[in-house]
């Protein structure tokens, strides 16, 4: 059976920090290219960060850029999701999908839904004082 299974997400103070993990069953994540989306109460669901299966390109929203990290364990199947320097915008449900397609940075294919074939099931991220 596949799935995806993300963890370790909490409330945190502004400024905090907190990783993500989105770790695999029944698919070896290696190939496959891992993307990282949150949806915040009433707006829409944003891609945050991606991992291409590809060469292990890493792709970032502006928004995250220089706070958020990813990378991938092969050998616990598991992609993580290092955020730092937390805003209260950054609240949301954060979601781990994962694509058998490489992504390409001329399209920025990485941002958008479709592209992915399994999701799971989301962790509550609430950053706030």
């Amino acid at each position: 059976q596949v799935q995806l299974v993300e963890s370790g997400g909490g409330l945190v103070q502004p400024g905090g920090s907190l990783v993500l993990s989105c770790t695999a069953s029944g698919f070896n994540l290696e190939h496959y290219s891992i993307g990282w989306f949150r949806r915040a109460p009433e707006k829409e669901r944003e891609g945050v960060s991606c991992i291409s299966s590809t060469y292990g390109t890493k792709y970032y929203a502006d928004s995250v850029k220089g706070r958020f990290t990813i990378s991938r364990l092969n050998a616990a199947n598991t992609v993580y999701l290092r955020m730092n320097s937390l805003k209260p915008e950054d609240t949301a449900v954060y979601y781990c999908a994962a694509s058998g397609n490489p992504m390409s940075p001329s399209t920025n294919s990485w941002i958008y839904s479709y592209e992915y074939d399994y999701w799971g099931q989301g962790t509550q991220v609430t950053v706030s004082s």
